[in-house]
C-alpha cells in the first residue's frame, strides 16, 4: 500500500505526462499508471524516475503517437 505522500506524487506524475490524454482516455491512463506503479516497485521514487516511467508507458501503448512520415 502507498503512504499519501507517494500516492500524490504518484497522481501529480500521472496528470503531468498524460496532459495531452483526454481524461476519458481510461484505458491510456491506466497503462501509464500501471508502469509507474511497476517503477515504484523497482525501487524508482525520485521524481524523474517516474516521469522516465510514465513517458515509457505512454510511449509503449500502440497508436498513442500518429506516424509521421517525412518525405
Amino acid at each position: 500500500m502507498l503512504d499519501g505522500a507517494t500516492a500524490a506524487v504518484l497522481r501529480a506524475v500521472l496528470d503531468e505526462v498524460c496532459g495531452d490524454v483526454p481524461p476519458s482516455d481510461t484505458a491510456r491512463r491506466t497503462d501509464v499508471a500501471s508502469g509507474l506503479l511497476r517503477a515504484v516497485r523497482e525501487g524508482h521514487s525520485s521524481i524523474e524516475e517516474l516521469r522516465r516511467a510514465g513517458r515509457a508507458a505512454l510511449c509503449a501503448i500502440p497508436g498513442m503517437w500518429p506516424r509521421r512520415d517525412i518525405g
